[in-house]
């Protein structure tokens, strides 16, 4: 039985599997993250909406809707429910006074930077029969396919 090929010369099949494994991690960490989330006040979608606002500073809620792919209206409801709980705070623009951008507070990133903490031990404790290349190799080759996979949505 010969191999079938992806246009770019990959094992079609080997491509498959690795689509299916990166879905059920992704299901791990999801599931993972949301029992880690349990422990504090905010839910998941203010979670990913505050690490966005973590790395990228400062942004207008029409832009932080557009990063979630939520709707403009639903993202207003979540910025209003971290801004009561004290994560966040609607700033005018310095340049344009109509604008307004969400700022990240100290409180919400002191969640943010807890909750990666824990991911980031329960990732340590899962790879502890990895050794010390492995991780290196692993590391290098998700940043890699991340990059790949950046460069690729900008071209939508």
């Amino acid at each position: 039985m010969s191999e079938q090929m992806t246009p770019k010369g990959h094992d079609e099949l080997e491509v498959a599997r690795m689509e299916k494994e990166l879905r059920y991690i992704s299901a791990i960490i999801k599931h993972n993250g949301r029992k880690i989330l349990k422990n504090y006040t905010i839910t998941p979608p203010q979670f990913i909406a505050l690490q966005w606002l973590f790395e990228h500073g400062d942004m207008t809620i029409g832009d932080l809707s557009n990063k979630m792919f939520l709707a403009f209206s639903t993202t207003t409801d979540l910025v209003d429910r971290m801004e009561n709980n004290n994560l966040v705070k609607r700033l005018r623009d310095d340049k344009d006074r109509r604008v307004v951008r969400i700022h990240l507070l100290s409180e919400g990133e002191r969640v943010i930077e807890e909750v990666i903490h824990k991911r980031t031990a329960y990732l340590n404790a899962v790879l502890s029969d990895f050794d010390k290349e492995e991780v290196i190799q692993f590391s290098h080759l998700l940043t890699k396919l991340h990059e790949a996979m950046n460069k690729d949505s900008l071209k939508d």
